[in-house]
This record gives structure tokens, sequence and C-alpha cells, in this order.
């Protein structure tokens, strides 16, 4: 056989084996969320603190990330970045095993063809995989966002969930479930559908390519993160319940409750509230989650 022959086998079997072995996606898909989660969660408590509503003035940054974690560094130490990182690297994992074997199988069994790109297969296979992942990490979130709020009172993700459960009960985890189901949706089908098409066009040969895995998925996270900032924005105060911007003190319930407190307090500016940080976290937290991902699926592949 040729050395052309063997490298077109090599590209075949690096896209066609992984399709067909569910632990290849469930393993690569948790290394990739973990990975994903806790490189850039610096960024991500930097992006929750900038949604706020009515941030206390030690908490008001300029919209610079970077200056932002050296204030939060050296007004309340340099743990405080991390705080509720633990919480997420514990559930992000099973929650991405899923999400990817949810959608590498949903993706084979919407293409009506072997070859080439498929938007509608790939957006819906995304969306599929949402309601997967979604339903085990809302409870995760809410419980990190409330870690991450400046002048958070708790120490620990468990005392923080289980003060949750205790003063506001079990549906206080899913109270942004419909709003997070509707902001990573849309997010999900464009993340898949730009990942998809720039892989397509950056790799035509389908073989493992990291520089054109990470062009891709930075390029998907970009697009994503700008276009469901407002819905982010209603997710992280449903999940946080700002004591200072709740009307008569009582809970914010659903998404269009959150968005009639948004405008109430901020006008329209309240829906792009942090969107540069968002954007920041999610190019390269994305760009992460892909390449690894395929990184894994090319290494576990080759151990198969």
């Amino acid at each position: 056989m040729t050395a052309v022959a063997l490298e077109m086998s090599a590209e075949v079997d690096y896209e066609s084996l992984p399709t067909n072995n569910v632990a290849i996606h469930m393993l690569a898909g948790a290394a990739a969320g973990v990975m994903e989660h806790c490189v850039m969660y610096p960024v991500d408590l930097v992006k929750t603190r900038m949604q706020s509503l009515q941030p206390s003035s030690a908490a008001r940054y300029n919209g610079r990330v970077l200056e932002a974690i050296r204030t939060i560094v050296k007004l309340e130490g340099v743990k405080t970045p991390f705080r509720g990182i633990n919480i997420v690297a514990a559930g992000a994992g099973p929650a991405h095993a899923l999400y990817f074997a949810t959608y590498e199988a949903s993706k084979k069994f919407l293409s009506t063809k072997k070859s080439g790109h498929h938007p509608l297969a790939h957006g819906s296979a995304g969306a599929l995989a949402t309601l997967v992942h979604d339903g085990f990490m809302n409870p995760v979130e809410v419980v990190k966002q409330r870690m991450q709020m400046y002048g958070s009172p708790y120490k620990r993700s468990a005392q923080c969930a289980y003060h949750i459960y205790r003063t506001e009960g079990i549906r206080a985890f899913y109270r942004s479930y419909t709003t997070q189901l509707s902001m990573n949706i849309p997010f999900q089908c464009t993340n898949f559908i730009v990942y998809e098409f720039s892989r397509y066009h950056l790799n035509r040969d389908n073989g493992y390519n990291p520089k054109a895995h990470v062009l891709s998925g930075a390029a998907a996270g970009a697009v994503a993160s700008a276009v469901t900032n407002p819905l982010d924005v209603a997710k992280t105060l449903l999940n946080t319940q700002e004591a200072s911007v709740r009307p008569s003190g009582s809970h914010v319930q659903g998404m269009s409750a959150a968005f009639r407190v948004i405008y109430q307090q901020n006008g329209m500016a309240g829906f792009f509230k942090g969107m540069r940080a968002r954007i920041i976290h999610q190019m390269p937290a994305t760009a992460i989650c892909w390449s690894v991902y395929e990184l894994f699926k090319h290494l576990l592949k080759s151990r198969h």
C-alpha cells in the first residue's frame, strides 16, 4: 500500500470509527468538558460579576477581564477567582460525556449523506445534546454562580447547595432551566453549525488537524456567545437572585420576568452586560473543548 493510500485510510478511520464507539465519545467528551470549564474558570467568574445588574462599588469593573481578575485577587484573595470550581469539575465530566455521546449518535442518525456539511442535522443533534446536558448541569450552574457573586456568604459548594435546598426548595435548582435551554439550544446549534462548517472548509480531508479544530472552535464560541448574551444575562439573574433588584424582595421567576427586571434596571444596555467577557471566555473555552475532544478521539481511536 502506498504512503498516500495509508494516509487516506488513516483519515477515513479517524472519522468513521468514533461514530460507532459510544465509549470513545463519552471519554473524549468528559475530558473536553473538564478542560473547557476549568481552564477558563476565572474569566467565567468575571463574566458572572459583570452581568450583575446592581453591583456594589467594589465589584464594578471597567470591562477589562485581566484587570478585573487582578482587582479580585488584590481585594479578595488569590483563591477567589476559583471559588466554585470543584462542583463544576465534578459535574462537567459526566455532563459532557452524555452531551458528546448524544451529539455524535444524533448527528450520525440525522445525516442523510456520509460526507459533506449538513447544518440541519448538526443543529438538530446539538439541540438534542443540549437537552441532556442542561438537565444534568443546571443545578451545578446555580451553585456555581451563587459562589461566584461578590460577597458570597458561602465557603464551600456543598454548603451552598444545602442552603439553597433548605431555604428555597428543589425548584430553585431548576428556576433557570427553561431560560438555560432557551439560551443553550440556539447557542449549541450555532456552535455545532459554525464549528462543522469551519472544520469542513479548513480541513477538507477530515483527518486529525489541531489547527483547524482550534480555529473552528474559537469561531464557533465567538459567534454563539455574542448571539445569546441577552439570555445569559437573564439566566445569571435567575440563578443568583440579586437581592438589590428583586421586586418586593420576592424571587424572580421565569425568563419573561427576568427580562422585565433587566430592562427596568438597565434598559436595553442591560442585555449586553458582560458580553466582552463572555466572548473572551467562550472563544478559548470552545476551542479547548473541541480540540481536546478531537485529540482524545484521535488517541482513543489509535488505542482501539
